[in-house]
């Protein structure tokens, strides 16, 4: 039988509760999710990144290389007609980094009520 932890990550390994999370952002309030639908979404979500994730190791193959970078991914997206979510994805990475920058800045700075406070 199914431990608590894989019935609820489902069998693609996504968190039930998190793909649920996103579905509702789509959806107007008070809208209700069978499970069922969750886990059909959950199986598509693990399927698209399973696709993905081949075209970009292919891609390392013929470069020679092991370690599947971003650059992989958005190529694959791309090789693979996604084209229209390359901009987004390019704005999430770009702004994710810029907060890893100014949180890894904020830990090499003392910790001082002086150095913390607005100016």
């Amino acid at each position: 039988s199914m431990s608590d932890s894989e019935e609820e990550r489902g069998q693609g390994g996504l968190p039930s509760a998190n793909v649920q999370r996103i579905m509702k952002q789509a959806l107007p309030p008070n809208s209700k999710i069978a499970k069922d639908s969750v886990d059909t979404i959950q199986e598509c979500l693990s399927e698209f990144i399973c696709f993905i994730t081949s075209e970009a190791s292919d891609l390392c193959a013929n470069g020679e290389r092991k370690t599947i970078s971003t650059d992989d991914v958005l190529l694959a997206l791309q090789l693979l007609g996604f084209e229209e979510y390359l901009d987004p994805l390019r704005l999430y990475l770009w702004n994710h980094r810029e907060q890893s920058k100014k949180s890894s800045s904020k830990r090499s700075k003392p910790t001082t009520a002086v150095a913390d406070a607005p100016t």
